[in-house]
């Protein structure tokens, strides 16, 4: 039985075109993977694609730093779709491809810069411990303030939120551009 089954726009209530609409015409530019599943409970992707836009566009994180905390959420939770999809601008951002190598390997990767060391190692914690250890949070404090580990924290959540939605409903690891949505 194929899971990943979003709901068909000509089917779309009112309120689901209203939600896919502000979707697609924001930074996203289309509504797809687990935005396109959530539009089931229109609320639901109302509320999830707000935290989303705000964790992806909007936090204190540098794109390099919210990238690299979602690539490692998306390997942890072996979620194919969101690596795809991120890696590119996982690369765009910045993180080398060793780097990202090292990460779909399951390896530790190599950090020349002291806030990269630090987000990997918030984000491995915190995804496999369940917690982060006093000195990477106090470390943390100090290379990205309250307000980045706040935001670091948060990205972590949606981005496993995401995460579950994809493991889940089963959605094939393709390039999401391959994926036809509405």
């Amino acid at each position: 039985m194929m899971r990943y089954i979003p709901p068909k726009f000509e089917d779309y209530s009112d309120r689901q075109k209203e939600i896919h609409n502000t979707i697609a015409n924001g930074p996203r530019g289309q509504v797809r993977g687990p935005l396109a599943l959530w539009l089931h409970r229109p609320e639901l992707a109302a509320k999830a694609q707000d935290l989303g836009r705000y964790c992806r566009y909007e936090s204190s994180l540098a794109p390099l730093l919210s990238e690299l905390a979602i690539l490692v959420t998306a390997r942890h939770w072996s979620a194919e779709f969101e690596w795809q999809a991120h890696k590119p601008f996982a690369l765009q951002a910045g993180v080398s491809l060793d780097i990202i190598e090292a990460i779909q390997e399951r390896r530790t990767p190599v950090f020349q810069d002291p806030k990269m060391a630090v987000v990997y190692d918030f984000s491995s914690e915190l995804t496999t411990e369940k917690r982060v250890s006093d000195a990477v949070f106090q470390e943390a404090i100090e290379r990205l303030g309250r307000e980045g580990v706040v935001d670091l924290t948060a990205v972590l959540g949606y981005y496993s939120f995401v995460s579950m939605t994809l493991c889940v409903f089963e959605v094939p690891a393709i390039y999401p551009d391959q994926i036809e949505m509405a």
